[in-house]
């Protein structure tokens, strides 16, 4: 304690000058130009009314194909395109937007799910007397409040502690958060402070305690991103836009200009993904808003123009809840190759990323064995040593492709910029690109603002600071209260659909089964362990989910909270699917496979089949060996030297014991390496050495048997330890 008084007055005396000086000067500014921001909203101008409920995608599609022209046309359905759509429609421009594939399906749905400013962004603006980044900064702060105030449903702060190892640190990271509080200015969410060693412990007690000094924590926002892009697309939806996803824009339309002889963007051809017919749609202005696919349609527009797009990968783990505390962050300031590295709770589970490496563009971006290992290492390096890390642990895995850009009227076209990009190309297509999450609403706001000067549209200025998005009118805290009392639901089923579709989830409340027992009155779940309800699939339907994909991915999120548990709830998604959109069995296979090569491939499903491969070594003590063969024996009477589904029936018959045969088929199919419809000796020791070197955790066939040979007289557990891949 004394050290830390010590701290705070030396830092006060010494860097506080510093800090007044620089952080209070451009706080007073901020306080004159932004010092309303809450309380006097362009949100209230809106004139343009709002529908009760969104339009169906087919009636989206009927007026796209029948308006003879827009304002604005936006390609592109991430959180910048969505942006633009809510910016444009609201002030009464007739909008239009076209996602080829589903909304969030790109980068938006892949961050690390924090709403911020960017702390190491404000240091290395500091360092570098960076006006750029330091302006960067500031804006992002002004749009967290912004974010957290107009969906707080699917938002909220997050207090995130930087552990401290060496005693110069401590002023040092001190001095730094405390600028990035004061830069906020009004819109700081709360105040950081400084934790000792013992208090560092209490509040993230799995934290590595070895030459620990303290703790420093400051809050920034973290949010759903998936669902609040949607959340987004369905407000601009519900105001009049006409978006669709599965829209792929197939070439820009020309026509050329009387007045200058010049050919101007006028429309985009495009293809109806689900029914693959193609038509026009015209516009005043074409807004490219694509991320990552920022060069390919621009160079539609002029093949001849230089990529601006410089594509970097970052990926993320997901490991169980256990490895954090539920209301507390990590951040690791200088991983072991200078990136930054953050341990985040999200929906109860454990968020560590990113990387940050060059990659090429591409729809579906997987996550590599090295890049989750290095996560791994860096987690590691802060846990104690009494928190094994294990390999096995990672539930789900991603990457997203973040789309640094260059600044083409810059006069070093060759340097990054951090900040968002908008360009007007000769032919009249408005470029917006670069940028962040978190400022996706300036984005946007800049996007229409060039799009209407270079176009001539006539339109007000932007109305959407404190405009609410859908779900969050008349939300509240103790909402889920209400569904629970009114409807019967589970406790935290409730309190997961209230913060993820706010006031809307009494619509999804509404269409919930009734589940024959005493309690939950309604609410089926899709899996046991994550409160995802069958009604959500109908209503993720109406939310224009056209794949399992889209269901497993964004209207739920549980591809990306563990791979094994969406596996298991596909089966049922396809057939409640199947039924709301008239599948075909065939249709329904094959939805079925997609999204099972979704997982396999992007969502971190393949490494879990390569720490367990028929190849794999087993590095296990000769000791070992004899007692896992003589627990392999047991099930295999007949010394076949393998063992079947009528092998462990008769045992657990012996013990009293009945599994379903489809359950011991999975169970049985997790360890067949060679799937030949049996476990050898071998592939039993193969998972075995796995376990124990953390490859591999929660295999049921392991529990199985050892709860078998132990000869307990209890019912054995078989659901998903929530072992990971």
């Amino acid at each position: 304690m004394a050290f830390q008084k010590a701290v705070k007055g030396t830092a006060l005396i010494g860097g506080g000058a510093i800090a007044t000086v620089f952080g209070l000067s451009q706080f007073s500014q901020y306080r004159n130009k932004h010092g309303a921001f809450v309380h006097v909203q362009a949100a209230e101008a809106v004139t343009v009314p709002i529908k009760d409920h969104f339009p169906t995608r087919e009636q989206q599609i009927r007026a796209l194909q029948t308006t003879g022209e827009f304002d604005v046309l936006i390609i592109g359905g991430g959180a910048t395109g969505c942006g633009c759509a809510l910016d444009a429609v609201t002030r009464g421009l007739k909008t239009a937007l076209l996602e080829r594939d589903d909304f969030s399906s790109g980068t938006s749905s892949r961050s690390t799910k924090l709403i911020h400013g960017g702390v190491r962004y404000l240091q290395k603006a500091i360092m570098k007397l960076d006006l750029e980044q330091y302006r960067m900064v500031k804006e992002a702060l002004e749009e967290r409040a912004h974010l957290l105030e107009i969906a707080p449903h699917l938002s909220a702060p997050l207090p995130i502690m930087l552990p401290v190892y060496k005693w110069w640190q401590l002023p040092y990271y001190w001095f730094g958060i405390k600028l990035y509080d004061i830069v906020a200015g009004s819109q700081c969410l709360k105040s950081s402070y400084v934790l000792s060693k013992t208090r560092a412990l209490e509040h993230f007690p799995m934290l590595r305690k070895d030459k620990l000094v303290g703790a420093i924590v400051y809050y920034d926002g973290q949010h759903n991103d998936a669902r609040m892009n949607l959340a987004i697309a369905l407000t601009a939806a519900r105001y009049g836009a006409a978006t669709a996803n599965y829209a792929e824009v197939l070439r820009l339309l020309k026509r050329r200009d009387p007045a200058s002889g010049q050919e101007r963007v006028c429309g985009v051809r495009c293809r109806d993904g689900l029914t693959g017919q193609e038509f026009d749609v015209k516009a005043k202005c074409v807004i490219n808003a694509t991320g990552p696919f920022t060069d390919s349609v621009r160079k539609m527009d002029d093949q001849e123009v230089p990529n601006i797009c410089q594509p970097s990968a970052g990926v993320h783990i997901v490991m169980p809840g256990y490895y954090s505390p539920d209301n507390m962050g990590l951040l690791d300031p200088a991983t072991s190759d200078g990136r930054v590295i953050f341990f985040l709770p999200w929906e109860k589970m454990t968020i560590a990323g990113t990387t940050d490496s060059p990659t090429d563009v591409t729809s579906h971006p997987i996550p590599t064995e090295e890049d989750i290992n290095f996560i791994l290492n860096e987690v590691r390096n802060y846990l104690s040593v009494d928190v094994e890390v294990r390999r096995g642990d990672v539930l789900a895995a991603w990457s997203g492709i973040r789309p640094l850009v260059t600044d083409p009227n810059s006069k070093d076209t060759q340097s990054i910029s951090r900040n968002h990009v908008v360009t007007v190309s000769d032919s009249g297509l408005v470029t917006i690109a670069g940028g962040k999450w978190t400022t996706y609403r300036a984005m946007a706001q800049d996007a229409i603002d060039a799009a209407i000067q270079a176009h001539d549209l006539k339109a007000g200025s932007s109305k959407t600071i404190g405009l609410q998005l859908q779900g969050a009118e008349d939300w509240s805290p103790t909402l889920y209260i209400r569904l629970v009392q009114d409807y019967g639901l589970e406790s935290e089923v409730a309190q997961h659909l209230a913060s993820t579709y706010g006031d809307k989830a009494f619509e999804v409340a509404k269409i919930a089964q009734v589940t024959g027992k005493r309690w939950p009155v309604v609410g089926k779940r899709l899996v046991s362990e994550f409160p995802y309800i069958e009604a959500e699939v109908v209503y993720g339907v109406k939310e224009y989910a056209r794949t399992a994909v889209d269901m497993i991915s964004r209207r739920t999120r549980l591809a990306f909270l563990n791979v094994q548990a969406a596996e298991e709830a596909l089966p049922r998604i396809v057939d409640i699917m199947g039924k709301e959109l008239n599948w075909s069995e065939q249709k329904k296979k094959e939805e079925l496979e997609t999204a099972k090569k979704f997982l396999y491939y992007e969502m971190g499903y393949k490494v879990k089949s390569d720490q367990l491969t028929d190849s794999s070594e087993i590095s296990l003590a000769p000791a070992d060996i004899e007692r896992y063969k003589k627990r392999f024996h047991m099930f295999d009477k007949d010394k076949k030297g393998f063992i079947t589904i009528l092998d462990v029936q008769r045992v657990l018959e012996s013990i009293s014991v009945q599994i379903a045969e489809n359950t011991l088929h999975d169970i049985l199919n997790e360890v067949d390496l060679n799937k030949n419809g049996q476990v050898e000796l071998n592939e039993f020791l193969q998972l075995m050495s796995a376990i124990q070197k953390g490859h591999v955790s929660g295999s049921r066939l392991a529990v199985l048997m050892k709860t078998a040979e132990e000869n307990l007289r209890v019912v054995i557990p078989v659901d998903r330890s929530g072992g990971g891949l």
